[in-house]
């Protein structure tokens, strides 16, 4: 086992789970926007299953999404610090409401995420891209779900 794709790997999952748990810390401070969030956790939770059923199941046989993890190892542990430095902050400080949705909109912007989705919405080069995207199906375009939630509620993205 490519012990960069294991490594890769590793980061893809952490990052989810870290943008997973920053969601269900916007859970637990917004009730009014607690279904919102709660929502995004789990399919970012949901995210880092499927990349970890990836890594067990078909890297060991060489038969995965190579495009998924086409990103940048230094750009992802660096991504994974900035998460941690953040729900720390938060942690100690939470947010206004409103800063929840624009760091939302920040994290499903940038690096990793803007990759993943791009990989989920491109079109499909093997039969195991095609499973990934199909399994994945429903937890799609977060960061334009999040715009469309702010303006339903009268907020500005």
């Amino acid at each position: 086992m490519d012990t960069d794709q294991t490594l890769l790997f590793d980061e893809a999952i952490k990052l989810e789970l870290k943008v997973g748990e920053l969601y269900s810390l916007f859970a637990s401070w917004f009730k009014e926007d607690y279904d919102f969030w709660w929502n995004l956790a789990l399919e970012e939770n949901n995210h880092a299953s499927l990349i970890r059923s990836v890594k067990e199941h078909f890297q060991p046989a060489g038969i995965f999404p190579k495009k998924l993890l086409s990103f940048s190892l230094p750009k992802m542990v660096d991504t994974n610090k900035k998460l941690t430095a953040l729900i720390e902050k938060y942690k100690a400080n939470p947010p206004q409401r409103e800063e929840t949705f624009r760091v939302a909109i920040d994290i499903e912007t940038s690096g990793y995420e803007i990759h993943y989705q791009e990989f989920m919405a491109g079109k499909a080069e093997s039969a195991v891209d095609n499973l990934f995207q199909d399994l994945n199906s429903g937890d799609k375009d977060h960061a334009d779900r999040i715009k469309n939630y702010m303006i339903s509620r009268g907020l500005q993205p």
